[in-house]
């Protein structure tokens, strides 16, 4: 009995990898249940089991995607003792995350270039769940005297579309770089890209 639980959770994180992939190269509405399962190398049956249908299956992904985003990045603050070393913690987990999953940051680009057409309420709750986190922390170096003239959206945004951006256009960078004499950061590890972001960003809020 034990086997075949395993055996089980084995087949949901397989369908759930295969998935992410499939939908952040192709999109929710190309990638189908028979893509998927072929994929995974089961019966599209399968998948209909644990997740019943492409749209549960890709709430769950989602929301399982931000979940550990979430429950990294608070951990990491946890470890804070002021506002600065909270929001270096926030942008490298986020940068660590990104690079472990690079189908993630190509899969939320194209949900919100999408303006959320397929943006389920779970992960949309969790989404809210990390802005509010960012908030805590721009709040808490306000408090501090150390940020002003704070604008949390705009630094959300600044931080989350510059790693995303910065990961899924790595390939297209480093051809770039071949063809033309220009910076493309093509050889930028994403942990500098992510103290590069935390420095500029942290300059400019104590500058306000």
């Amino acid at each position: 009995m034990p086997k075949k639980k395993r055996d089980a959770e084995a087949t949901k994180s397989k369908i759930l990898y295969e998935a992410m992939q499939l939908f952040s190269e192709k999109g929710f509405d190309a990638t189908t249940v028979d893509d998927i399962a072929k994929a995974c190398d089961i019966n599209k049956a399968m998948v209909y089991y644990y997740y019943q249908s492409k749209a549960g299956l890709y709430e769950e992904l989602m929301s399982v995607l931000m979940q550990n985003i979430y429950d990294d990045i608070f951990k990491a603050y946890q470890k804070s003792t002021n506002a600065i070393e909270g929001l270096r913690a926030f942008i490298l987990t986020y940068g660590q995350y990104a690079k472990k999953h690079p189908y993630f940051p190509a899969l939320l680009l194209r949900e919100l270039s999408n303006s959320g057409a397929y943006l389920p309420e779970k992960m949309f709750s969790k989404m809210r769940n990390i802005f509010a986190l960012l908030s805590e922390i721009l709040q808490r170096g306000e408090k501090e005297g150390i940020f002003h003239n704070v604008m949390p959206m705009m630094v959300h945004f600044m931080i989350i579309g510059t790693i995303n951006l910065m990961v899924t256009t790595t390939p297209l960078r480093k051809i770039a770089q071949e063809y033309e004499d220009v910076d493309t950061c093509a050889t930028c590890s994403t942990e500098e890209i992510s103290e590069y972001v935390f420095e500029k960003i942290k300059r400019m809020l104590e500058e306000g």
